[in-house]
């Protein structure tokens, strides 16, 4: 049985000469067997490094003194040997395979028979196997992408840039352990659903592709725990998905030199945003929502932004309200549980999409809608200029729920402008 991990061999005597220890922890190979043409039943620990691939070798027969599992859940371990007297201190191994091997290590202690126990041929290990894992890789040509190898899947930051691909290769997928992924400056048209797979994906790079919309099913996986930084800058993406809110573990997001005619609208559920960069786009105004965000840095500059007009609404008030908006409201407002399993689908995605007047009651398909200046140093601490005239106001969007609610406003905008 092999088990790799890092290994640190701590000699109990070197205290008592007035010696220190060995540095810290290295990579190592662990095997359990017997040596090339050993006779009789007796089991040997061999402990291979990239330093030492011969290894060294440790008789485990009645030699075990004590084993210190506490933190095995945590891939740690120490077996105490008698003789010599060392300790040999394991980090960093699966977990389920480090259980298996202390298992066969405390029946090779007792004796049992080699035929019960999952040995190994004890021999000098590749360089390959007893060498650190491979947590980093960075390919800025196609002539430089591997086509024929997996890549190691150690891997914890893979960026291919510059490489034509036109799709996400598969072979991504894989690797399980990847905080960060940059693809950016390629030619890729459509992220798969099964990106979402990659369950410690923390930064996304997509800077400079031909994305034209980003999956709904990406907004419903994994990412919405784990991914904090979104580029998405230099596509053809037009409208980003209402489910893209789900991913609130966002903190860095960009989205520059895009088409985008509209933020979503219900962003101010991404409440660990800290930095927003939409510059030259094509918002003509802000969702109600944006006004909930508490930013560090903003970037706005170059979006063609309308003239607010706050006298001249859209009314879309329906008077007496339907049935359906009634009930709806009052879902909202006083936080009805409710789910597909009770409701229609598109019902509840309605519901999930209610408007909020500034009363703070909910409304539906019954409002009046106008636009309102906002001065974005309400919502970050720094600014980019929205224009080339020094402006830091932008255009956003302000609901009503009735005509009274929208009276008191135009009361109260009437009195500020005399």
């Amino acid at each position: 049985m092999r088990l790799p991990c890092e290994v640190s061999v701590v000699s109990r005597l070197l205290p008592s000469a007035g010696l220190r220890g060995p540095g810290r922890a290295v990579r190592a190979l662990l095997a359990l067997g017997k040596p090339p043409g050993a006779g009789g039943g007796e089991v040997w620990l061999l402990v291979s490094t990239a330093r030492h691939r011969p290894g060294a070798k440790y008789q485990l027969r009645e030699n075990i003194e004590q084993l210190f599992t506490k933190f095995v859940e945590q891939g740690k371990a120490t077996l105490r040997l008698k003789e010599p007297a060392v300790d040999v201190c394991l980090s960093k191994a699966n977990v389920s395979q480090l259980k298996t091997f202390l298992s066969a290590v405390k029946l090779a202690h007792r004796g049992t028979n080699e035929e019960n126990l999952p040995l190994s041929a004890l021999v000098t290990p590749k360089a390959s196997e007893v060498e650190k894992p491979k947590t980093k890789m960075i390919i800025t040509s196609r002539k430089d992408y591997p086509l024929t190898q997996n890549f190691p899947y150690s891997l914890e930051h893979l960026q291919a840039s510059y490489c034509k691909l036109a799709r996400l290769d598969m072979r991504v997928l894989c690797l399980k352990s990847l905080r960060k992924l940059d693809l950016s400056h390629n030619r890729i048209k459509k992220l798969p659903a099964t990106i979402g797979d990659l369950v410690n994906l923390q930064e996304l790079n997509l800077q400079d592709n031909h994305l034209e919309s980003f999956c709904v099913a990406l907004c419903n996986s994994t990412l919405r725990k784990s991914l904090q930084s979104l580029d998405l800058s230099q596509n053809k993406i037009q409208a980003l998905p209402a489910q893209f809110c789900h991913l609130r573990e966002l903190i860095h997001l960009k989205i520059d030199d895009n088409s985008l005619i509209r933020l979503p609208f219900k962003i101010g559920q991404l409440s660990q945003l800290r930095f927003l960069s939409v510059a030259r786009n094509k918002l003509p105004y802000l969702p109600s929502e944006f006004a909930k965000l508490s930013l560090e840095n903003l970037d706005l500059f170059g979006n063609p932004f309308e003239r607010p007009e706050p006298l001249v609404p859209d009314i879309q008030l329906k008077i007496p309200l339907t049935l359906l908006e009634y009930s709806a409201r009052a879902t909202v407002n006083y936080r009805l549980p409710y789910g597909s399993h009770v409701l229609p689908f598109h019902l509840c995605v309605d519901l999930d999409m209610a408007k909020t007047c500034q009363c703070g009651q909910a409304c539906l398909s019954s409002f009046i809608q106008t636009t309102v200046t906002m001065n974005l140093h309400s919502v970050a601490h720094t600014v980019v200029l929205v224009d080339n005239m020094g402006g830091t106001e932008a255009p956003i969007l302000r609901y009503f729920c009735s005509l009274t609610c929208y009276g008191q406003f135009l009361d109260r905008y009437l009195q500020s402008v005399r």
